[in-house]
Parts: C-alpha cells; structure tokens; sequence
C-alpha cells in the first residue's frame, strides 16, 4: 500500500527515485536488510509510476475517442 507521501509525488519525481534505488541496488555493498528496504521502496515506486502511467494512457484514450466521435460526426452532415 502506498502512503499518502508516495500518492503526491510526480511522475518524474517517482522514476528518478526508483532509477536511485535501482542504481543502489545494483552497486551493492548494502546489507540484506537494506537490499530488502531499497527493493520495497522501489516497489511502491513502480507502482506510483504504473498508476500514473495507466492515467496518461486513460487520458490519451479518452481524446482519441473524442476525436473519432467528432470526425464521425462531421462524416455525417
């Protein structure tokens, strides 16, 4: 579950985040219970950037279908 700090941040401001932690990670010299912490944390990450992902993808959908509905509309005048 993401907390309400997570839902606030932007896109990009979540991916540079998740790109640190991936770096972090992939580095190591962590101990396991900071690989575990970096690996949770870039998970609620992906989830912020999936949602506003999904979004962008909801909103872009929307326009083409608005956009087909007027062309069909002029179509049939």
């Amino acid at each position: 579950m993401t907390s309400k700090v997570d839902e606030a941040l932007g896109y990009e401001q979540a991916r540079d985040e998740l790109i640190e932690v991936v770096r972090r990670l992939e580095a190591g010299g962590t101990t396991l219970e900071e690989s575990l912490a970096l690996w949770e944390r870039g998970e609620e990450l992906a989830k912020v950037c999936r949602r506003w992902l999904e979004g962008a993808r909801a909103r872009l959908d929307a326009a083409l279908a608005e956009e087909e509905s007027d062309e069909e509309d002029a179509d049939s005048e």
